[in-house]
């Protein structure tokens, strides 16, 4: 049996060790995001969000870029969302427990973790090669959206976990259905928890590279494109193309687009959270 007095020690020892990790960890964080805005918040200016790129670092912007990485993420949210939400709400709710939703749960938890160059490598060979879409905004928003799904799908299933089977009961004994039960009670009460995963999965997806360079994302585009079949590129791979250059202008020009990058993600961010908000307000327990 450890005495009281040793426990308490240990106690306040842990805690000096987790403070001390916590520290060291925002403080490289915050260096980071420092040396970020003071390369780039010089080249943030209208020339830089309306201009294309170019081979004169002066004269590059990010148009194509941002307006690529808003199109695959909109493409992503409308495959992967609905999608996700569905199949958890049938696994939880309406799938029987046997062994081969068994199987299921244990492949998507295991998906949740597969690196994302497995996911553009496997894009490229049904949706470019297999399916004909071609290097297109419509191959890039489905094979994020399949790298995303998985965990839509767990954090959705989690959420509904979160509502007490007491609810569900009530609702029974008073005659309504299982539909009924899903729209007026499971569903409202856990959107907060879902639409947390869904926030979760569209940061991810919004900063994915790899995949995107497997499928064949270009790294210079003049253009911007008029339909989901064109060609396109994102944020990161201008940022990747610019860092890979030996000029210093050109990495300046990346770290404007970085952060213009974390510009759209905490934005992202923020309308989720604010539906949340606004779905919580509205339930009353």
């Amino acid at each position: 049996m450890i005495p009281l007095k040793r426990r308490k020690a240990y106690d306040a020892i842990f805690v000096w060790l987790s403070g001390l990790v916590l520290f060291f960890s925002l403080l490289t964080l915050f260096s980071l995001m420092m040396s970020l805005l003071i390369q780039g918040v010089p080249r943030l200016n209208v020339a830089f969000f309306v201009s294309f790129p170019s081979r004169f670092a002066e004269q590059a912007g990010i148009l194509s870029a941002w307006v690529g990485t808003l199109t695959v993420m909109s493409v992503t949210a409308v495959v992967a969302v609905p999608v996700g939400i569905l199949a958890g709400l049938y696994l939880e709710e309406y799938a029987s427990k046997n062994f081969l939703t068994s199987i299921i749960e244990i492949n998507i938890s295991n998906l949740a973790g597969v690196p994302s160059i497995v996911y553009g490598l496997m894009a490229l060979g049904i949706f470019v090669y297999q399916m004909h879409l071609g290097q297109s905004i419509l191959t890039a928003g489905l094979t994020l959206g399949l790298l995303v799904l998985p965990i839509i799908i767990v954090t959705t299933r989690e959420a509904l976990r979160t509502i007490p089977t007491t609810m569900r009961e009530a609702a029974y004994a008073l005659g309504a259905t299982r539909w009924q039960v899903m729209r007026d009670h499971t569903i409202p009460y856990s959107m907060g928890g879902i639409l947390t995963g869904v926030i979760i999965a569209l940061s991810r997806a919004i900063g994915e590279t790899a995949p995107l360079i497997t499928i064949g994302a270009l790294t210079f585009i003049a253009f911007l494109p008029s339909s989901i079949m064109d060609p396109f590129t994102v944020l990161p791979i201008q940022m990747f193309n610019w860092v890979s250059r030996p000029q210093e202008e050109f990495h300046q020009n990346a770290a404007a687009a970085g952060i213009v990058l974390i510009g759209l993600t905490l934005t992202m961010n923020a309308l989720a959270i604010y539906m949340r908000y606004q779905f919580r307000k509205r339930i009353k327990w």
